[in-house]
């Protein structure tokens, strides 16, 4: 089960690095925007609510399930939503302050963690 969790959670991350980097960059409030903004805030609240039920490995356990990591999948679950509640209302700037945030926080400072010695994609990719 472990090994379905963590391939669902990396199947559905990864896009999220081009596409979020790709609508970072691009203009803002197209249609493009909106229908990659919608796929790339699906995958992103999908993969956190998945990575809650893969057990931490590494470091210190809550309930000997939980890490510091799943942290920021609960922000995820937070944030995502209230984003696009701001982009609807009309608060573009809340929006992109908390896009630019999960972008930063969820995939590149989690991402840069995943490689940290003792967790599957440092064995997988430097070990």
């Amino acid at each position: 089960m472990y090994d379905l969790l963590l391939h669902l959670h990396l199947w559905t991350v990864l896009p999220c690095i081009p596409l979020g980097a790709f609508l970072l960059a691009k203009s803002k409030g197209t249609q493009l925007h909106r229908r990659l903004g919608g796929v790339y805030m699906s995958l992103m609240f999908f993969t956190a609510a998945v990575s809650l039920f893969i057990p931490a490995l590494v470091g210190p356990r809550v309930l000997g399930h939980f890490g510091w990591i799943h942290l920021l999948s609960i922000l995820v679950i937070v944030t995502v939503p209230r984003a696009l509640i701001d982009a609807r209302a009309g608060r573009i700037k809340a929006h992109q302050r908390r896009m630019v945030m999960l972008y930063v926080g969820a995939l590149l400072i989690a991402g840069a963690f995943t490689l940290w010695p003792g967790r599957y994609l440092h064995g997988v990719l430097l070990g």
